[in-house]
């Protein structure tokens, strides 16, 4: 029996959806071309790690840093442009973010310090965002407007990204506080062998203590004959 020409009708305009619906998830879930470096790196005591990127005129780009692990959770950071000019610097800083617009065609350059420090190491994350996104759709660049569904995923994408950058931040700061208590949590230990040492000579030394007013002192006499 053949099928109702309704029901193919609805049936192809279900597989147009359906296929409009998967080409959409696959833009939202692909990376944006977009520029940007993500790194998190040991930055051992008494040295200097420095990065570079190349920067066309004009571009918006953005620093944001934090110390995750070591010492007092502090480090410097210093950014310069192609001529050696200093266009961030800050000393002994934990977190911070610098957006800066590049004046200049040329790799740029910023550097993270711990030459401070004599014994501590630290561990270092940092975004660098090179550029804006691009639009998601053609047309958000245009004068019309855009149809429901692609406001949608417009909406859904900008919404995944402040996801993304809540998840970054809330995973920082996971790290940094489960190191701020392994750390704790060693000096609790030193400190309970150290009491228990020190009880443990106390003790002792008040055994001898007591020892000594309870044991005979005997005495020697001796008789001189005339």
């Amino acid at each position: 029996m053949p099928r109702p020409r309704s029901a193919t009708c609805w049936a192809a305009a279900a597989g147009r959806w359906s296929c409009r619906l998967l080409a959409l998830l696959l833009l939202l879930l692909l990376p944006g071309p977009s520029g940007g470096s993500e790194i998190t790196f040991e930055l051992p005591d008494n040295a200097k790690q420095c990065f570079y990127e190349d920067i066309t005129q004009g571009t918006k780009c953005t620093l944001e840093f934090q110390v995750i692990t070591g010492g007092h959770y502090d480090v410097d950071c210093r950014l310069e442009d192609p001529d050696g000019k200093v266009l961030y610097k800050e000393m002994k800083k934990q977190y911070d973010s610098f957006t800066f617009t590049a004046s200049k065609n040329g790799t740029y350059k910023f550097c993270f310090s711990n030459e401070f420090s004599t014994f501590t190491h630290k561990t270092v994350y940092f975004d660098f965002q090179v550029g804006e996104d691009p639009p998601l759709f053609p047309s958000e660049n245009r004068v019309s407007a855009l149809t429901q569904m692609e406001s949608a995923c417009v909406s859904i994408h900008e919404a995944l990204k402040s996801v993304i950058d809540y998840q970054t931040h809330f995973r920082l700061r996971e790290a940094q506080g489960r190191s701020r208590a392994e750390d704790l949590n060693t000096r609790v230990a030193y400190w309970s062998v150290g009491e228990a040492l020190i009880l443990l000579v106390v003790s002792i030394g008040q055994v001898f203590l007591l020892k000594s007013f309870f044991s005979d002192k005997r005495t020697t006499t001796t008789r001189v004959g005339s």
